[in-house]
Protein backbone atom coordinates (compact mmCIF):
# COMPACT_ATOMS: atom_id res chain seq x y z
CA UNK A 1 0.00 0.00 0.00
CA UNK A 2 1.55 3.21 -0.80
CA UNK A 3 1.99 5.69 1.90
CA UNK A 4 0.20 8.61 -0.37
CA UNK A 5 -2.84 6.93 -0.45
CA UNK A 6 -2.80 7.12 4.02
CA UNK A 7 -2.82 10.62 3.79
CA UNK A 8 -6.64 11.74 3.59
CA UNK A 9 -7.18 13.99 0.62
CA UNK A 10 -10.60 15.34 -0.46
CA UNK A 11 -11.57 11.31 -2.13
CA UNK A 12 -11.26 10.15 1.56
CA UNK A 13 -13.25 13.41 2.87
CA UNK A 14 -15.89 13.00 0.41
CA UNK A 15 -15.46 9.64 -0.76
CA UNK A 16 -18.00 10.57 -4.25
CA UNK A 17 -15.90 8.16 -6.59
CA UNK A 18 -16.72 5.41 -4.50
CA UNK A 19 -20.49 5.57 -4.39
CA UNK A 20 -22.46 3.13 -5.31
CA UNK A 21 -23.49 2.95 -9.60
CA UNK A 22 -27.30 2.74 -8.33
CA UNK A 23 -29.24 6.24 -7.43
CA UNK A 24 -31.84 4.86 -5.47
CA UNK A 25 -32.49 2.29 -2.88
CA UNK A 26 -31.56 1.26 0.13
CA UNK A 27 -27.95 1.05 -0.45
CA UNK A 28 -27.18 4.58 -1.81
CA UNK A 29 -29.19 5.99 0.85
CA UNK A 30 -26.96 4.22 3.52
CA UNK A 31 -24.38 5.64 1.21
CA UNK A 32 -25.41 9.19 1.47
CA UNK A 33 -26.66 9.15 5.20
CA UNK A 34 -22.67 7.67 6.00
CA UNK A 35 -20.43 9.22 3.73
CA UNK A 36 -22.15 12.61 3.26
CA UNK A 37 -23.59 15.27 5.84
CA UNK A 38 -25.48 17.25 2.95
CA UNK A 39 -29.19 15.56 4.40
CA UNK A 40 -30.48 16.00 7.50
CA UNK A 41 -30.20 11.92 7.93
CA UNK A 42 -26.20 12.38 7.20
CA UNK A 43 -25.81 15.29 9.64
CA UNK A 44 -27.92 13.54 12.78
CA UNK A 45 -25.53 10.40 11.70
CA UNK A 46 -22.37 12.33 11.55
CA UNK A 47 -22.93 14.34 14.91
CA UNK A 48 -24.54 10.99 16.59
CA UNK A 49 -20.83 9.60 15.33
CA UNK A 50 -19.34 12.11 16.62
CA UNK A 51 -20.95 12.19 20.03
CA UNK A 52 -20.15 8.15 20.14
CA UNK A 53 -16.81 8.27 20.03
CA UNK A 54 -16.38 11.48 21.93
CA UNK A 55 -18.03 9.64 24.95
CA UNK A 56 -15.97 6.70 24.15
CA UNK A 57 -12.83 8.29 24.77
CA UNK A 58 -13.58 9.72 28.13
CA UNK A 59 -14.89 6.87 29.15
CA UNK A 60 -11.45 4.72 28.48
CA UNK A 61 -9.91 7.83 30.44
CA UNK A 62 -11.76 7.34 32.88
CA UNK A 63 -11.42 3.66 33.39
CA UNK A 64 -7.37 3.82 33.40
CA UNK A 65 -8.00 5.85 36.77
CA UNK A 66 -8.11 2.69 38.92
CA UNK A 67 -10.33 3.85 41.83
CA UNK A 68 -13.10 4.52 39.22
CA UNK A 69 -12.12 1.59 37.71
CA UNK A 70 -12.71 -0.24 40.80
CA UNK A 71 -15.97 1.62 41.47
CA UNK A 72 -18.01 1.24 38.48
CA UNK A 73 -16.14 -2.49 36.88
CA UNK A 74 -19.22 -3.67 35.50
CA UNK A 75 -20.70 -0.53 34.00
CA UNK A 76 -17.34 -0.49 31.99
CA UNK A 77 -17.62 -3.54 31.37
CA UNK A 78 -20.86 -3.68 29.44
CA UNK A 79 -20.23 -0.68 27.51
CA UNK A 80 -17.32 -1.70 26.55
CA UNK A 81 -19.79 -4.33 24.28
CA UNK A 82 -21.99 -2.18 23.74
CA UNK A 83 -18.98 0.32 21.78
CA UNK A 84 -17.94 -2.59 19.76
CA UNK A 85 -20.95 -3.74 18.80
CA UNK A 86 -21.72 -0.28 17.21
CA UNK A 87 -18.53 0.30 16.09
CA UNK A 88 -18.50 -2.85 14.77
CA UNK A 89 -21.83 -2.61 12.40
CA UNK A 90 -20.86 0.79 11.73
CA UNK A 91 -17.63 -0.47 10.10
CA UNK A 92 -19.74 -3.05 8.49
CA UNK A 93 -22.25 -1.03 6.80
CA UNK A 94 -19.30 1.33 5.24
CA UNK A 95 -17.91 -1.52 3.40
CA UNK A 96 -21.70 -2.46 2.06
CA UNK A 97 -22.50 0.47 1.27
CA UNK A 98 -19.30 1.53 -1.05
CA UNK A 99 -18.72 0.66 -4.37
CA UNK A 100 -15.54 -0.80 -3.51
CA UNK A 101 -15.00 -1.93 -0.47
CA UNK A 102 -11.18 -2.73 -0.49
CA UNK A 103 -10.76 0.68 -1.77
CA UNK A 104 -12.56 1.91 1.56
CA UNK A 105 -10.54 -0.30 3.74
CA UNK A 106 -7.18 0.86 2.55
CA UNK A 107 -8.15 4.48 2.67
CA UNK A 108 -6.98 6.76 5.47
CA UNK A 109 -10.02 6.45 7.02
CA UNK A 110 -10.57 2.66 6.67
CA UNK A 111 -7.52 2.05 7.89
CA UNK A 112 -8.23 4.20 11.07
CA UNK A 113 -11.85 2.97 11.42
CA UNK A 114 -10.66 -0.68 10.96
CA UNK A 115 -7.69 -0.04 13.51
CA UNK A 116 -10.25 1.31 16.16
CA UNK A 117 -12.29 -1.78 16.82
CA UNK A 118 -9.09 -4.11 16.44
CA UNK A 119 -8.06 -3.54 20.29
CA UNK A 120 -11.69 -4.89 21.13
CA UNK A 121 -11.25 -7.71 19.58
CA UNK A 122 -7.50 -8.21 20.84
CA UNK A 123 -8.67 -7.79 24.23
CA UNK A 124 -10.89 -11.54 24.39
CA UNK A 125 -6.97 -12.31 23.91
CA UNK A 126 -4.50 -9.79 25.47
CA UNK A 127 -6.54 -8.05 28.37
CA UNK A 128 -6.61 -4.06 28.73
CA UNK A 129 -5.10 -4.45 25.06
CA UNK A 130 -9.24 -2.39 24.53
CA UNK A 131 -7.29 0.52 25.88
CA UNK A 132 -5.90 1.12 22.38
CA UNK A 133 -9.55 2.11 21.10
CA UNK A 134 -7.90 5.36 21.72
CA UNK A 135 -6.89 5.45 18.14
CA UNK A 136 -11.18 6.63 18.26
CA UNK A 137 -9.58 10.04 18.55
CA UNK A 138 -8.41 9.94 15.27
CA UNK A 139 -11.88 9.53 14.08
CA UNK A 140 -12.94 12.74 14.99
CA UNK A 141 -10.84 14.44 12.04
CA UNK A 142 -14.36 13.89 10.26
CA UNK A 143 -15.02 17.00 11.86
CA UNK A 144 -13.93 18.47 8.84
CA UNK A 145 -16.35 17.28 7.16
CA UNK A 146 -19.03 17.71 9.53
CA UNK A 147 -18.56 21.74 9.74
CA UNK A 148 -17.78 22.00 6.17
CA UNK A 149 -13.79 22.45 6.86
CA UNK A 150 -11.99 20.47 4.48
CA UNK A 151 -9.99 23.34 3.15
CA UNK A 152 -8.45 23.28 6.48
CA UNK A 153 -8.16 19.58 5.91
CA UNK A 154 -6.23 20.24 2.60
CA UNK A 155 -3.62 22.63 4.49
CA UNK A 156 -2.87 19.53 6.84
CA UNK A 157 -1.77 17.47 3.24
CA UNK A 158 0.74 20.63 2.69
CA UNK A 159 2.58 19.98 5.69
CA UNK A 160 2.48 15.77 5.03
CA UNK A 161 3.69 16.15 2.02
CA UNK A 162 6.40 18.56 3.12
CA UNK A 163 7.44 16.33 5.54
CA UNK A 164 7.51 13.08 3.03
CA UNK A 165 9.90 15.13 1.08
CA UNK A 166 12.07 16.18 3.62
CA UNK A 167 12.30 12.54 5.24
CA UNK A 168 15.17 11.20 3.41
CA UNK A 169 17.29 14.32 4.99
CA UNK A 170 15.98 13.99 8.45
CA UNK A 171 16.92 10.08 8.48
CA UNK A 172 19.87 10.97 7.51
CA UNK A 173 20.85 13.57 10.03
CA UNK A 174 18.65 11.22 12.64
CA UNK A 175 21.61 8.75 11.91
CA UNK A 176 23.98 10.62 12.39
CA UNK A 177 22.67 11.69 15.94
CA UNK A 178 22.44 7.43 16.74
CA UNK A 179 26.13 7.57 15.95
CA UNK A 180 26.56 10.80 18.06
CA UNK A 181 25.27 9.89 21.06
CA UNK A 182 26.97 6.10 20.97
CA UNK A 183 30.08 7.84 20.50
CA UNK A 184 29.48 10.40 23.50
CA UNK A 185 28.16 7.56 25.28
CA UNK A 186 31.06 5.54 24.95
CA UNK A 187 33.42 8.49 26.27
CA UNK A 188 31.40 9.43 29.14
CA UNK A 189 31.40 5.56 30.39
CA UNK A 190 35.59 5.51 29.96
CA UNK A 191 35.90 8.89 31.77
CA UNK A 192 32.98 8.30 34.46
CA UNK A 193 32.87 4.22 35.35
CA UNK A 194 35.45 3.99 38.06
CA UNK A 195 34.04 7.19 39.85
CA UNK A 196 30.21 6.93 38.83
CA UNK A 197 28.30 4.04 40.08
CA UNK A 198 25.89 5.91 37.10
CA UNK A 199 27.57 5.34 34.40
CA UNK A 200 27.91 1.29 35.16
CA UNK A 201 27.42 0.09 31.43
CA UNK A 202 28.00 1.58 27.73
CA UNK A 203 24.03 1.31 27.08
CA UNK A 204 23.13 2.99 30.01
CA UNK A 205 25.85 5.75 29.34
CA UNK A 206 23.93 5.92 26.08
CA UNK A 207 20.76 6.60 27.47
CA UNK A 208 22.48 9.39 29.24
CA UNK A 209 23.95 10.96 25.73
CA UNK A 210 20.23 10.50 24.77
CA UNK A 211 18.63 12.22 27.56
CA UNK A 212 20.86 14.55 27.56
CA UNK A 213 21.35 15.55 24.17
CA UNK A 214 17.75 15.96 23.82
CA UNK A 215 17.83 18.58 26.63
CA UNK A 216 14.86 16.13 28.51
CA UNK A 217 17.68 16.06 31.57
CA UNK A 218 15.48 13.54 33.64
CA UNK A 219 18.77 13.77 36.66
CA UNK A 220 18.51 10.25 37.18
CA UNK A 221 22.18 10.17 36.34
CA UNK A 222 24.73 12.61 36.09
CA UNK A 223 28.35 13.14 35.64
CA UNK A 224 30.76 13.79 38.55
CA UNK A 225 33.85 14.12 37.44
CA UNK A 226 35.43 17.62 36.03
CA UNK A 227 35.99 16.21 32.17
CA UNK A 228 32.76 14.37 32.63
CA UNK A 229 31.11 17.51 33.56
CA UNK A 230 32.73 19.39 30.94
CA UNK A 231 31.74 17.11 27.90
CA UNK A 232 28.25 17.08 29.33
CA UNK A 233 28.05 21.11 28.80
CA UNK A 234 29.56 20.58 25.46
CA UNK A 235 26.49 17.90 24.98
CA UNK A 236 23.54 20.26 26.42
CA UNK A 237 24.71 22.99 24.45
CA UNK A 238 24.82 21.12 21.28
CA UNK A 239 21.49 19.34 22.37
CA UNK A 240 20.05 22.72 21.14
CA UNK A 241 21.51 23.01 18.23
CA UNK A 242 20.80 19.54 17.16
CA UNK A 243 16.73 20.25 17.98
CA UNK A 244 16.76 23.46 15.59
CA UNK A 245 17.93 21.50 12.51
CA UNK A 246 14.98 19.00 11.71
CA UNK A 247 12.65 21.93 12.34
CA UNK A 248 14.47 23.72 9.94
CA UNK A 249 14.79 21.18 7.61
CA UNK A 250 10.40 20.63 8.34
CA UNK A 251 10.32 24.41 7.41
CA UNK A 252 12.08 24.82 4.19
CA UNK A 253 10.64 22.18 2.48
CA UNK A 254 7.30 23.22 3.65
CA UNK A 255 8.22 27.07 2.34
CA UNK A 256 8.94 25.13 -0.62
CA UNK A 257 5.99 23.12 -1.60
CA UNK A 258 3.88 27.20 -0.81
CA UNK A 259 5.99 28.74 -3.21
CA UNK A 260 5.18 25.93 -5.82
CA UNK A 261 1.86 26.07 -5.15
CA UNK A 262 1.71 30.09 -5.93
CA UNK A 263 3.68 29.67 -9.25
CA UNK A 264 2.63 29.14 -12.05
CA UNK A 265 3.73 27.48 -15.20
CA UNK A 266 4.43 30.87 -17.42
CA UNK A 267 7.67 30.73 -19.18
CA UNK A 268 9.50 34.51 -20.09
CA UNK A 269 10.11 34.45 -23.39
CA UNK A 270 13.47 36.07 -23.31
CA UNK A 271 15.02 33.17 -21.05
CA UNK A 272 13.22 30.89 -20.87
CA UNK A 273 12.54 30.61 -16.64
CA UNK A 274 9.38 29.27 -15.39
CA UNK A 275 9.70 30.10 -11.33
CA UNK A 276 7.01 32.76 -11.45
CA UNK A 277 4.77 34.28 -8.55
CA UNK A 278 1.10 33.81 -10.15
CA UNK A 279 0.32 38.08 -9.90
CA UNK A 280 4.52 38.28 -11.50
CA UNK A 281 4.16 40.75 -13.92
CA UNK A 282 8.18 40.80 -15.11
CA UNK A 283 10.63 37.86 -14.98
CA UNK A 284 12.73 37.66 -11.56
CA UNK A 285 15.81 36.47 -13.58
CA UNK A 286 15.68 38.80 -16.58
CA UNK A 287 13.50 41.48 -16.02
CA UNK A 288 11.60 40.93 -19.47
CA UNK A 289 7.46 40.99 -18.95
CA UNK A 290 6.03 37.66 -18.78
CA UNK A 291 2.38 37.11 -20.24
CA UNK A 292 -0.46 37.88 -18.28
CA UNK A 293 -3.08 35.68 -19.39
CA UNK A 294 -4.75 37.98 -22.02
CA UNK A 295 -3.71 39.82 -25.27
CA UNK A 296 -0.49 41.48 -24.84
CA UNK A 297 -1.18 45.56 -25.69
Amino acid sequence: MSLFRLIPDKHDVLQDQNAPEEKEGFRHWLYVTIFQSSTPAGKLFDVGLFILILVNIILLILESVESIAIAYQKVFHILDYVFLVVFTIEYLLRLYCVREAKRYAGSFYGVIDFLAILPSYLDFILPNWHMLMIIRSFRLLRVFRIFRMVRLLDESRYMMFALLRSFSKILVFLFFIVLLTVFLGSLMYVIEYKHNPGFHSIPQSIYWAIVTITTVGYGDVAPMTAIGKIIASFIMILGYAIIAVPTGIMSASLVSRYRDMENDDRACSNCGNKNHASDALFCKKCGAPLKTGKADI
